[in-house]
């Protein structure tokens, strides 16, 4: 009788599997057709907007917030936000590349942490171009021959990236989005034996993001920086003496076998990115402005600078001072709003800051990234 009730139970349960995976195969069918029609779609709104415009714009990077914020708030699961956020951004990657292919450079080497922003940001249906600095980043979209570019602007350990901001004193293009991605550090060396290291190259800002993690296992070390992570993987792939802190990414790139996971002194360390191009964003409601001011040396300049924004109750979630470059001892301010320049009281603000500074340059409004 136990034999046979056991022989029953299995019957039961291949059946049960029969009947899902009946079922799946159903709703893999039904995504084949939805994912034809929305492509379609993608097709349609490109020959629309060939009909209507001499110089259509494909790629709107506040339709595209709207739309990942709507899939995220409408998610019913099981899938967790992050992943199905992730599923649609490759979705719409592929629409927009039958539309118009986009070209994005960023910050290289392959395998970096920018690398590793432009794809979270564009996905992997763009063609995406490594540059050996943030000039040549910022160079290759004014002169054309990208469309959009990634650069880092700041770290939450290391704080901003200074050379990004000098890029913006010169530069006519806009800040069109921001990429917050979390940084994890790892250990990279051909060595197993940790004693035998004798340097670790990184970039500046990931050795200190490392700094007590070196201090403790390798304090016998030379630490040397150099222009990527990436850099420092390719070097560590042929130099057994030598390790880097690099990304799982770059391990797997430059075939470096990673050592030490997660490395990087506070677990929670984070990086922003900025997303630069020619053209302004539109507003979406949770966004985010960011200026470029300049006062005189004066007593209370920076107060006086400051109290159209505080007066105007806005948030002030960045301020950072750079030498200006036009003469000794004078700076220019990095700010960071929350808000779109087009939102009646961040203009309001915009124009008292027009009246008491000397310098304005609204750097761009943009969709604020999903944390």
């Amino acid at each position: 009788m136990a034999h046979d009730e056991h022989s029953t139970a299995g019957t039961v349960a291949a059946g049960d599997l029969c009947r899902l995976r009946e079922r799946i195969d159903a709703v893999d069918r039904e995504l084949l057709q939805l994912l034809g029609e929305r492509a379609r779609c993608a097709e349609e709104v490109a020959r629309v907007k060939r009909a209507a415009e001499p110089d259509p714009v494909f790629y709107r990077p506040e339709r595209e917030a709207e739309v990942l914020r709507r899939v995220r708030e409408q998610n019913p699961g099981p899938l967790p936000d992050e992943a199905v956020v992730r599923l649609f951004r490759e979705i719409m990657s592929e629409c927009l590349a039958l539309e118009h292919p986009l070209t994005v450079a960023y910050l290289g080497p392959e395998g970096t942490f920018t690398h590793l922003a432009a794809r979270k940001h564009f996905g992997h249906a763009v063609t995406t171009t490594p540059l050996p600095s943030i000039d040549a980043v910022f160079g290759a979209v004014e002169t054309g021959r990208a469309q959009f570019g990634v650069v880092p602007i700041e770290n939450s350990s290391e704080g901003v990236v200074t050379h990004t901001v000098d890029c913006f004193m010169d530069s006519t293009l806009q800040i069109c989005g921001e990429v917050v991605t979390p940084i994890h550090h790892h250990l990279l060396s051909q060595t197993e034996d940790l004693g035998q290291i004798r340097r670790v190259l990184a970039h500046a800002q990931a050795l200190g993001q490392c700094r007590q993690w070196l201090d403790a296992h390798l304090p016998h070390a030379e630490r040397e920086a150099v222009s990527s992570n990436a850099r420092a993987a390719e070097v560590a792939a042929k130099d057994p003496q030598s390790a880097a802190i690099a990304s799982r990414v770059a391990a797997e790139h430059y075939q470096v076998p990673l050592r030490v996971s997660h490395i990087e002194d506070r677990a929670d360390n984070t990086t922003r990115f900025l997303v630069i191009g020619s053209a302004g964003t539109g507003p979406t409601g949770a966004d985010r402005t960011s200026l470029l001011l300049s006062t005189a040396n004066r007593p209370g300049s920076l107060y006086q600078l400051l109290k159209p924004i505080a007066e105007a109750g806005i948030s002030l979630s960045r301020i950072e001072s750079r030498p200006s470059r036009c003469a000794q001892w004078t700076y220019v301010f990095f700010l960071d709003l929350v808000g779109h320049q087009q939102d009646p009281a961040v203009s309001a603000c915009l124009d008292k800051l027009r009246e008491t500074a000397d310098t304005v340059k609204v750097l761009g409004s943009y969709p604020q990234a999903a944390t």
